[in-house]
């Protein structure tokens, strides 16, 4: 019962709330729909750690479309060997994750130490910061201590459950065997993505495509009051 509740139901939960928050959202706080920037409060901790931080995700994800959504059978038929992919993966996943990780930590303490940047953080941002802390340090813990060649396959476990997911045919059996950081890496990735529509994270999803049909934007010179003509007649 624990398995598919923790496996199959909140899974479905969490994708429920980010596809209907993000709707909800969008249809009743469309002024609230930004990151809410706060470079104009800090600028030299903020370049750096986004740099960082948004690098590192991008490829972390990049990543994990990889070794999740793509069955091991494809790389098998393209001559991609067991040890072949834990190399590569490794590769790319210790550095991304390093550099995700480095650049949360520059902005979290930018967060704590920077008194007009503390004072404007609201709970939604704390609540996002905190999930992202454990997405984060947990995947990379599960990276370090997966480095062994003829370590934990998620390939044979996690990624045949995901797939599942995304088909409604969902397998909680796949996840008995998972090691415990794997699965607190995963139950807080879901936890993150309930709260996203809840918070700035929503920033990710705004495209400004209006702005490529939109006219362009006249300023014309605000022409001088002429005085009135001064009645004299008497």
């Amino acid at each position: 019962m624990a398995s598919q509740f923790l496996w199959v139901i909140v899974p479905y939960l969490a994708l429920v709330l980010f596809v209907a928050g993000h709707i909800w959202r969008y249809q009743r706080d469309q002024f609230g729909w930004t990151s809410k920037s706060s470079e104009l409060l800090e600028k030299r901790q903020l370049r750096l750690g986004s740099l960082l931080f948004h690098w590192g995700i991008l490829f972390v994800f990049v990543g994990h479309v990889m070794g999740i959504l793509i069955p091991e059978p494809f790389y098998e038929a393209l001559g991609v060997t067991e040890e072949m992919y834990h190399a590569l993966a490794l590769a790319g996943g210790i550095p991304a994750g390093l550099a995700a990780f480095v650049g949360f930590v520059i902005l979290f303490r930018r967060r704590l130490t920077v008194k007009r940047v503390r004072t404007t953080s609201s709970t939604g941002d704390w609540v996002a910061l905190g999930f992202l802390l454990v997405v984060i340090a947990s995947g990379l813990s599960s990276t370090f201590l997966n480095i062994d060649s003829h370590g934990f396959d998620y390939r044979t476990t996690i990624s045949p459950w995901f797939r599942g997911l995304l088909t409604f045919r969902p397998n909680p059996a796949y996840m008995e065997a998972v090691p415990l950081w794997f699965q607190i890496h995963i139950l807080a990735a879901f936890g993150l993505f309930a709260v996203w529509p809840f918070t700035r994270l929503v920033h990710v999803f705004s495209f400004p495509l209006r702005y490529l049909q939109r006219s362009y934007v006249v300023y014309r010179k605000r022409m001088p009051k002429q005085a009135e003509p001064v009645n004299r007649a008497k």
